[in-house]
């Protein structure tokens, strides 16, 4: 049986954890068993609150990239406040009977341990769905299907496995709910904080846009001191083949809101302020000195929480046909003059 580091394996075993000790005040259930080195495997959906009818529903979604793992522990510490609160947060015992909350915090967990951004057929599960990019995207970044052995691999033969679960559960949530608001949270990009949001794999603008230029609006009046993200679609930084929210945006069965997120940390300003993050692979994704660490878990709270109450309020259920007409056209013109 193989042996793994407690740093590549710190997310699984925190999960379980978080399993075995909270185990009677949520649902949940294993997406995928597999296993890897010996070592027992499972993709596993947690679930809060609502569950009979129809309901607002937020998703929380980590670690599709193995090495990215500071976007796992953001979602896991998140569960793990409001599992810590719910014995004596009345609001929040209140909003959990009118609203899902689901985590899937370990999307890819071979790649965790295996410290990659890929899973263990080395495909990148962000290239791996079936959307091709409308224009020329950039050389290997973008996806491609050469070789296993580059990053950025997009596989030959459909959706991995890893992919196909999640697809799969974010169509059964969007089947049993008002709306659904999804935040994928992951590192890498730039020296900001970005959140995007389809389109990456076209310029055409996205037809949910509407409703979350309502949510910008929102969020920047009830909370104007955040200041440090940037929201726009993800074509506007570069184009992706095979993305997954770009996938599940275009076949949303309904039209039921479907607001698919992406929290794209600025882990470039982590290695400006550490130089010698550079030695390390794990470094350029993840913060390493304690302080940053704790500081990071603590940055997107406010978000996480502004999310949840955007669901409990049915702020997007609540926007007519006329009113999301004026929406779409102010976004369209927000994000244009943004490029």
């Amino acid at each position: 049986m193989g042996t793994f580091s407690f740093e590549h394996s710190f997310e699984i075993d925190t999960l379980q954890r978080l399993i075995a000790k909270h185990q009677g005040l949520f649902r949940h259930q294993s997406l995928f068993d597999t296993h890897y080195r010996g070592k027992p495997l499972s993709i596993t959906a947690i679930e809060l609150g609502h569950q009979e009818s129809p309901c607002p529903t937020v998703l929380f979604v980590g670690g599709i990239h193995g090495v990215e793992r500071i976007g796992a522990q953001v979602v896991l510490s998140f569960l793990d406040s409001l599992l810590n609160r719910l014995a004596w947060d009345k609001h929040l015992q209140i909003l959990l009977k009118q609203v899902r909350l689901a985590f899937v915090p370990v999307a890819n967990p071979v790649g965790f341990l295996q410290g990659s951004r890929s899973n263990g057929n080395h495909v990148d599960l962000m290239r791996n769905a079936p959307i091709d990019a409308e224009e020329k995207v950039t050389f290997l970044v973008g996806g491609h299907r050469i070789s296993s052995k580059l990053p950025w691999y997009r596989g030959q033969n459909g959706m991995e496995a890893e992919t196909q679960v999640l697809v799969d559960y974010v169509r059964e949530l969007q089947s049993t709910s008002t709306s659904v608001i999804a935040l994928d949270a992951h590192s890498g990009f730039g020296l900001a904080d970005h959140i995007w949001f389809p389109y990456a794999h076209t310029r055409k603008p996205f037809e949910g846009m509407g409703y979350i230029y309502h949510l910008k609006q929102l969020f920047d009046r009830g909370y104007p001191h955040h200041g440090h993200y940037k929201i726009a679609p993800q074509s506007h930084y570069y184009q992706t083949h095979g993305d997954i929210w770009d996938y599940l945006a275009k076949a949303n069965p309904s039209d039921r809101p479907f607001i698919p997120l992406t929290l794209e940390m600025g882990s470039w300003a982590w290695v400006k302020k550490n130089p010698k993050q550079i030695f390390n692979f794990s470094g350029y994704f993840n913060p390493q000195k304690p302080h940053r660490h704790h500081r990071i878990l603590r940055r997107h709270v406010v978000l996480m929480q502004f999310l949840i109450e955007a669901a409990f309020s049915q702020t997007l259920e609540g926007i007519s046909a006329e009113q999301y007409l004026g929406l779409q056209t102010d976004a369209q013109r927000h994000w244009s003059k943004k490029r």
